[in-house]
């Protein structure tokens, strides 16, 4: 399934589409030889803009949460990717232990879930689901509007500690779906025993969107000598702002001197390459997802006359957490259309393999706003199955697979970014 898009690439992006397919090669080494020094994150999906002057992306999730808007043609290649992935972990695995978010009643997510049982179990291993939440205290049937039933089950740890299960049911590994926004249940640590991924260092309670783009930027100015690119092109600036209380109006000149020189920069590319546009920062908070506390900017001076609406929007994130420290990323454009709706791509991948990605469409968003808000919805690509192969003989800027190949190697960029830094933050650095 490949959906009908509006824009057909053109200038710079063009540009960079021939020198990645004529680079094709040299990139897939690149990559091969990086992991060999470099452990991939467990899973990830990312979320790409296009611009159509540059291709970059804004958001990598360690702890995806939509395997269930993926094509279902994809599933033999996520289930191959999970069997290469568990293996390095757990050769001779027979058990796993997902452990799911909170938020049972959002079906949504947990068709997401369901379509994770589904490819680990295809994948050769006995699946059940542990709740975290404490209102789990018997084993739970949750019904799915296809009919189906998850079972969760109250965790429990063995008589000596060591280890994490349910009842009569001792897994070898434990996948965490949860992004411990609120932080890292006691339960969980300590499992010296048993491999947890991705490991709790990965969790929004220690994890930071500013190290993971530094970590980025790093493997862009390695990679684009490759390609020989400006790094810009596929690289968002970003700033950082600190110990903000949005509500008292704490740090906001502070915060508006981050936001005045990441768009000073952007305002210099922009005029190296004639870009037309305006330039615009994501301010959004530095650790967190689900879309919230995000806001749009222009000029410094937005942040500064904030109304109380925006404020309390900001202030507050999942699980109620007060917002205190913010990244400022260069905004990009999305020139993607998928019926007169603005769309941008997800891709998701397990260990370092691309196992497929959808459109995120929002027709009540410009294209300059994030569209991981209510009123989005999903078109599924299988590009997975093409990633690999663009198609050197097509017309440049046309071709859906040559555009998915970019996407698919950009993901794999901002996955070893992810791992870059997941090492750089380990508490136990011994391990690599």
């Amino acid at each position: 399934m490949v959906p009908h898009l509006l824009t057909a690439l053109n200038g710079p992006l063009l540009d960079l589409e021939k020198k990645m397919l004529d680079a094709t090669p040299a990139i897939e080494r690149w990559l091969r030889l990086e992991w060999q020094e470099h452990t991939p994150p467990f899973y990830c999906s990312v979320d790409i803009r296009n611009a159509g002057f540059k291709l970059a992306p804004v958001d990598t999730n360690l702890y995806p949460g939509g395997f269930n808007n993926l094509a279902a043609d994809t599933m033999p290649l996520a289930v191959q990717a999970a069997m290469a992935a568990i293996e390095k972990y757990c050769p001779d695995a027979k058990n796993l232990l997902l452990i799911p978010e909170r938020h049972t009643r959002n079906t949504f997510y947990l068709q997401n879930v369901a379509r994770l049982i589904q490819i680990f179990r295809q994948s050769g291993l006995n699946v059940r689901l542990g709740a975290l939440s404490e209102d789990i205290k018997t084993a739970t049937n949750v019904e799915l509007p296809d009919g189906s039933v998850l079972t969760l089950e109250p965790l429990e740890r063995s008589a000596n500690g060591r280890r994490l299960g349910l009842a009569g049911f001792d897994p070898c590994t434990i996948l965490l779906n949860n992004d411990l926004s609120a932080g890292i249940p006691a339960i969980l640590e300590n499992l010296n025993e048993q491999t947890l991924l991705p490991p709790l260092h990965a969790g929004w309670a220690v994890r930071r969107k500013t190290n993971h783009f530094a970590a980025y930027d790093d493997v862009i100015k390695r990679f684009s000598k490759v390609i020989d690119v400006d790094p810009w092109m596929l690289n968002p600036y970003f700033g950082k702002a600190s110990q903000i209380n949005f509500h008292e109006g704490v740090g906001v000149d502070a915060l508006a001197a981050q936001v005045d020189s990441v768009l000073t920069r952007i305002r210099k590319k922009y005029k190296e390459y004639e870009i037309k546009d305006k330039p615009f920062v994501i301010v959004k908070a530095d650790a967190g997802t689900y879309g919230m506390g995000i806001m749009t900017v222009h000029d410094a001076n937005d942040v500064k006359d904030l109304n109380r609406k925006q404020r309390n929007k900001m202030s507050v994130i999942k699980e109620g957490l007060e917002v205190n420290d913010v990244i400022i990323q260069e905004g990009v454009h999305t020139v993607e259309q998928i019926n007169a709706a603005v769309a941008e791509p997800v891709v998701y991948m397990i260990d370092r393999y691309v196992v497929g990605g959808f459109y995120r469409v929002h027709s009540g968003r410009g294209i300059d706003e994030n569209l991981n808000a209510p009123g989005a919805h999903f078109v599924p690509l299988a590009f997975a199955l093409q990633h690999a192969s663009p198609d050197t003989q097509a017309k440049p800027g046309n071709a859906s697979p040559n555009r998915f190949y970019m996407y698919g190697v950009v993901a794999r960029l901002a996955l070893l970014a992810a791992s870059l830094e997941l090492e750089k933050t380990d508490p136990n650095p011994e391990v690599y």
